[in-house]
Order: structure tokens, then C-alpha cells, then sequence
């Protein structure tokens, strides 16, 4: 499956015009969302996400997998793949931008905007996220999170179940990049 993830994602890098030199991959990107309500807490997280990073320019490219995210109960996941999401239909999302002001060559911390397109369930928003930029001695680590609305990606939510679903969700992530190599 991150076979399949890594390929998907280096054509997508190919097409917008991204080389291999110069780049870093997080092949194992951690994803989690929250959503609170009165009614139950909803939490659940992806660890199969892929992201490559361009440090010639800072472009960056995230996808992940909607049907990894996993929930404490097998039925949150159910919902959510089938009636929400509806993973079948839309298998991924994905993010394609640029770190605003990114310099690869500063050590310790950096706080930068990414600014990009984020694409889920078949919809395409702008979207501009405050990123912590680590470059370290084992790599570069960007971490983050965002708050953002279930009607902005046509997500459908029964008014039987609207109480349990928040209007916003919170989204945390962290990626830990190596070099990239073919």
C-alpha cells in the first residue's frame, strides 16, 4: 500500500514539474483529526501518509490513503469510509503548495506558511496552514494543525447524526522527511 502510495504520489510530483534532486520524502506521515461534540468524541489517525518536499523551492506534495485513518470503534470507521467520505469513490486527498519562504540551509526551527490546494472528497480549497519547519541532524520535520469545515467538501452528514459530527474539525500532522532517493 506505500508502495502504491509513493508511485501515485511521484507521478503527481512528475506532472507538476518536480525533479528527485534536491528533494526529501516522509513516507510515513502521521495524520489525525478531532471532532467534538456533546453527543461523542470522534477522533482518528493515519499513519500511511506520503509527502515529498522540493527543497530547491519549497513545493510540497501530501497524500494519503482516506480508508487508513483508524477510529476506537470499527462502526466510526465504517460510517466514515462509506457515508462520509465515501473512500471508494474518493480514495485520497491531497495537498499540492509551497513553503512561503522556506530556507532549507537554516538549522534548528523555522515557522513558515504553506500555502496550497487541499483536495478531498472530489473538492478543491485553497488553503494556507502554519507549518514548524525542524531541520536536524537526522532531517527536516514539519508539523502543524489547522482547523477546517465539513460543508466545505460536500460531505453529507444525515440530520439523524448531525449532533455528532462538529462543524469543525481539528487536523494535526507530522511528517519526518529522509532524502529522497529513486
Amino acid at each position: 500500500m506505500i508502495r502504491m502510495l509513493a508511485v501515485f504520489l511521484i507521478a503527481l510530483l512528475s506532472t507538476s514539474e518536480i525533479d528527485t534532486d534536491g528533494k526529501v520524502i516522509a513516507r510515513q506521515g502521521k495524520v489525525s483529526f478531532f471532532s467534538h461534540t456533546s453527543v461523542e468524541d470522534i477522533k482518528a489517525e493515519n499513519n500511511q501518509v506520503l509527502s515529498v518536499i522540493d527543497l530547491k523551492d519549497g513545493k510540497i506534495a501530501v497524500s494519503m490513503l482516506m480508508s487508513a485513518f483508524i477510529f476506537e470503534k470499527a462502526l466510526m470507521r465504517e460510517h466514515f469510509n462509506e457515508s462520509y467520505i465515501e473512500s471508494d469513490i474518493y480514495p485520497k486527498a491531497i495537498f499540492e503548495g509551497v513553503l512561503v519562504d522556506f530556507d532549507p540551509a537554516v538549522q534548528g526551527e523555522q515557522t513558515r506558511m504553506a500555502k496550497g490546494v487541499f483536495t478531498m472528497h472530489g473538492v478543491s480549497k485553497s488553503l494556507e496552514i502554519k507549518v514548524k519547519i525542524e531541520n536536524n541532524t537526522s532531517g527536516y520535520v514539519v508539523s502543524g494543525s489547522f482547523e477546517t469545515y465539513v460543508k466545505d467538501y460536500d460531505i453529507n452528514i444525515p440530520p439523524l447524526l448531525a449532533g455528532n459530527i462538529a462543524k469543525s474539525i481539528s487536523v494535526d500532522f507530522r511528517f519526518e522527511y529522509e532524502p529522497y532517493e529513486d
